[in-house]
């Protein structure tokens, strides 16, 4: 559905993207996970075409972008950060304005399916000055979902809400993502794990990784850790090396144990046998795993990249004083 190859941006002698490569299936929730300044917006526009790009491809249901704007554009619904909207409008009018810019056929009826996929019908005589920021996001969102777009392009859509409106605004990209292709951009953490189906994480406007969630836990992982509690001190470790793929024990604090394996194979049961056998008290065994946060700091803290990347990815560093801001590119 969506194909980047090379994709590359420089201010003069500054790159701010740099040859991302990533792809994106029919249905699929991608999120494109960064710190601040990293460049996601910048990637975000020269997706959709408002950008240029210095070098690279980036395809849309096979119209280029650059080559092919205006088909491509018409795959695509976009909502950027702090997407400008008219305050004195009311929310139909608004959506009316959008839609006549826009040329759509059918214009009611488009702003009518439109409200009702984002829930504000009921506020569509009201004026946008009026609206909560949630709300107001949900505006944002009906004017990209004006044309019935395959394809949403979202720069962090949570930002400046308060709690109960980012679950509100999260539901509906939930939602939206069930019959549609989604770019999720973000550094909301809790987003990528709850809403996305793959995660791109960048860094300097490379690729530090492509893969899911719990794909980029597995790979980045390593060696398996298993911590153990037992009512039992001092434990005799010395005997969880006679089970095949455990490399490691050590009694961290009385009771408490930590084992690592080489992950060939499950080890848990034979460790319970050997606690029956051994007669510790087991208390409880759990298998330790990286969380997404962990995960992040550690692609994203490193002075190279990590090479885990199935498919690639993209985005930047915040640029020297030198080059445009992202808010100066706005």
């Amino acid at each position: 559905m969506i194909e980047v190859v090379g994709l590359t941006k420089r201010y003069g002698d500054v790159t701010v993207v740099d040859d991302v490569s990533f792809t994106v299936a029919r249905g699929e929730v991608l999120g494109f996970l960064g710190p601040n300044g990293a460049g996601k917006t910048t990637t975000m526009r020269m997706l959709t075409g408002y950008l240029p790009a210095t070098s690279g491809t980036v395809t849309i249901a096979g119209h280029d972008v650059m080559t092919d704007p205006l088909n491509a554009r018409r795959q695509i619904g976009y909502l950027p950060e702090g997407v400008p909207l008219y305050t004195e409008m009311t929310v139909s009018g608004y959506l009316d304005h959008m839609a006549r810019l826009r040329n759509l056929p059918n214009r009611p009826e488009a702003i009518e399916r439109a409200m009702e996929l984002v829930h504000l019908a009921y506020r569509a005589h009201d004026r946008i000055g009026k609206l909560s920021k949630g709300q107001r996001q949900r505006v944002g969102l009906a004017q990209a979902l004006l044309h019935n777009p395959d394809v949403l392009i979202l720069d962090e859509p949570t930002v400046g809400l308060d709690p109960r409106q980012i679950i509100e605004v999260r539901e509906l990209i939930r939602e939206l993502g069930a019959t549609r292709t989604v770019i999720l951009s973000t550094h909301i953490l809790p987003e990528v794990s709850m809403l996305c189906n793959r995660v791109v994480i960048i860094k300097k406007g490379t690729v530090a990784a492509v893969d899911t969630p719990a794909g980029l836990t597995a790979r980045l992982q390593g060696a398996e850790r298993i911590e153990l509690q037992t009512a039992t001190s001092p434990v005799d470790v010395t005997r969880f090396y006679s089970i095949p793929g455990i490399t490691n024990a050590t009694e961290q604090t009385p009771g408490h144990v930590l084992v690592e394996t080489d992950s060939s194979r499950e080890v848990r049961p034979d460790i319970a046998k050997l606690a029956v056998d051994a007669q510790w008290d087991l208390l409880e065994m759990r298998k330790i795993t990286l969380s997404l946060e962990a995960i992040f700091l550690e692609l994203t803290t490193q002075e190279e990249p990590v090479e885990l990347v199935a498919e690639s990815a993209d985005d930047a560093e915040k640029p020297t004083e030198s080059v445009p801001t992202e808010q100066e590119r706005a």
